[in-house]
C-alpha cells in the first residue's frame, strides 16, 4: 500500500524532463505516466533502482497472457527505456533492467489509403453538400480549405488545427509547421488548396491569427475538424471509415506512386525516422502487384 500512496518523485521528475526539455507531447505525457504507475502498482514498486530485469520479463509476460495487443505492450515498454534512460544519464544508475529485454514484434498494418478518385469526391462534398441552418455562410468554404490543405502537405490533424495565417506563404506556394518535438519544416501546398484557402480567408475575412475559425470565431479544435471530415464522409461513396491520418497516409502513397523519392517523401511528412516512412513503401508494392495481377495474362 505504500507504493501506491506515496510519491513518486523518480517518476515526477523525468516527466517534468520530458515536457519541458524534450517537448513531447501532452498524449505521450499521459501513456508515459499511466505505464509507469501501472507497473509500479502492479508490481508494487518501493524503489526502480532496485528493479530486476526477471521483474520486467515477468510484467511482459502477464501483458501477454492478458492478451493485450503487441502495440499496447510495446508502447508501455517504450516508456520504461526511456525512464531507465534517463535513471542512468541522470541518477547514475549503473544498470538499465529493460535494456536487454526482447519485445514482441510489432504488428505490421499497411495503412489504408483513398484513390484518387475518392480523393476528388471527398475534397468537393463541401461544395455540394447543404449548409448546416446554424452555420455561417462562409463555413463550406472553411470546410473545402481545411481538406485540401490536409491533403496537399500531408499535415498531421494537429497541425493543422494549429497553423496560423502568417504560416501559409502564397508567394513561396509553401506552409511552415511546426510538428512533433517542436521540430519545424516546410511543405509544399498545391494550387487547388492555395486557392480554397485564399476563397474561405476573403469570405471569413481572416486577415490574421489563427487561420481556421470555428462559427465563435475561434481557433478549430483537432476534434472540431474530425467531426467535419466524418460529416462529409457521409455524403461520399467512400466504403471505408477515414479519420484525418487517411489523408495523410493517402498523401504520401500517392507521393510515392508518383515517382517521389522516400527522402523527399519522409521530409514532407516530418518522420524523424526513414524506417517509419517505409511503410508506405510495401503499400505501392501491394498496389503493384494488384495492378499486375489484374492486367497481365499470365499473371
Amino acid at each position: 500500500m505504500a507504493a501506491r500512496n506515496s510519491r513518486d518523485k523518480l517518476a515526477e521528475e523525468f516527466l517534468r524532463f520530458l515536457e519541458v526539455e524534450r517537448n513531447v507531447s501532452a498524449r505521450t505525457l499521459a501513456v508515459y505516466r499511466q505505464a509507469l504507475a501501472a507497473f509500479r502498482t502492479q508490481k508494487n514498486v518501493r524503489s526502480w533502482q532496485k528493479c530486476s530485469a526477471d521483474d520486467f520479463r515477468e510484467y511482459l509476460f502477464e501483458l501477454m497472457k492478458s492478451g493485450q495487443a503487441r502495440s499496447y505492450i510495446r508502447l508501455q515498454f517504450s516508456a520504461f527505456r526511456t525512464f531507465y534512460r534517463f535513471l542512468v544519464e541522470r541518477k547514475n544508475l549503473p544498470l538499465d533492467p529493460v535494456r536487454q529485454l526482447q519485445l514482441p514484434k510489432a504488428e505490421k498494418k499497411l495503412p489504408l489509403v483513398l484513390t484518387p478518385k475518392q480523393i476528388d469526391e471527398l475534397l468537393t462534398a463541401p461544395l455540394r453538400v447543404p449548409k448546416e441552418k446554424a452555420a455561417p455562410s462562409w463555413m463550406p468554404l472553411r470546410d473545402a480549405a481545411i481538406l485540401e490543405l490536409f491533403y496537399s502537405s500531408g499535415l498531421r490533424l494537429a497541425e493543422l488545427a494549429s497553423l496560423n495565417v502568417a504560416d501559409l506563404d502564397i508567394y513561396t506556394e509553401s506552409v511552415r509547421i511546426l510538428g512533433k518535438g517542436r521540430k519545424e519544416r516546410v511543405c509544399p501546398v498545391g494550387l487547388p488548396a492555395l486557392e480554397s484557402v485564399s476563397r474561405y480567408r476573403a469570405a471569413a475575412k481572416v486577415p490574421g491569427g489563427p487561420l481556421f475559425l470555428n462559427k465563435s470565431r475561434r481557433r478549430i479544435s483537432p476534434r472540431s475538424i474530425w467531426l467535419t471530415l466524418r460529416r462529409y464522409l457521409r455524403h461520399t461513396s467512400i466504403p471505408i471509415a477515414v479519420s484525418p491520418h487517411k489523408l495523410r497516409h493517402s498523401f504520401a502513397t500517392h507521393l510515392l506512386d508518383g515517382g517521389a523519392d522516400l527522402r523527399s517523401v519522409q521530409a514532407l511528412l516530418g518522420h524523424a525516422s526513414l524506417s517509419t516512412t517505409q511503410i508506405y513503401t510495401h503499400v505501392t508494392v501491394e498496389r503493384l502487384k494488384k495492378a499486375y495481377a489484374e492486367a497481365h495474362p499470365r499473371a
